[in-house]
C-alpha cells in the first residue's frame, strides 16, 4: 500500500467557496474515487489557500490514470478550475510531497529488532 500526501494551491479569495464544494462532493466522483483505488483520502486547507491532500492506495499511478478515464472527474475537475491560484491547478498536477515518517513502520522495525521470530 502507497500512502500520498501532495499539495495545491488554492486562491485563497476562494478558499471558502472550494471548501463548500467540498462539503458536498458529487456522488458519482465519491463513486469513481473508491472504484479507482483511492481509500482513506482527506483534504486539508489552511487560510493561504495551501491544500495538503492525503490517500492511501494499492497503486497511486494506476489511482491517477483510473480517474483521468472518467468522465465524472473531467467535470468535477473543471468544476473546481476556477478556485486554483496560477500554477496551483490539478491540471498541472499536485505536488507530491515525500513521507519521512510513519509511526506504524517504525514502531513495527523496532519491536521486530527486539523480539526477532
Amino acid at each position: 500500500m502507497e500512502r500520498v500526501c501532495f499539495r495545491m494551491q488554492v486562491d485563497p479569495a476562494r478558499l471558502d467557496e472550494y471548501v463548500a464544494a467540498h462539503r458536498a462532493v458529487w456522488p458519482d466522483m465519491l463513486e469513481a474515487l473508491e472504484s479507482t483505488g483511492w481509500r482513506n483520502y482527506s483534504l486539508f486547507a489552511d487560510p493561504t489557500g495551501m491544500v495538503i491532500g492525503y490517500l492511501e492506495t494499492d497503486d497511486y499511478e494506476a489511482a491517477q490514470k483510473g480517474m483521468e478515464l472518467t468522465e465524472i472527474n473531467a467535470a468535477w475537475q473543471q468544476s473546481m478550475s476556477p478556485y486554483f491560484a496560477a500554477g496551483g491547478s490539478f491540471d498541472a498536477g499536485p505536488e507530491r510531497i515525500r513521507e519521512v515518517f510513519h509511526l506504524e513502520d517504525q514502531l513495527a522495525a523496532a519491536r521486530a529488532e527486539v523480539h526477532p521470530e
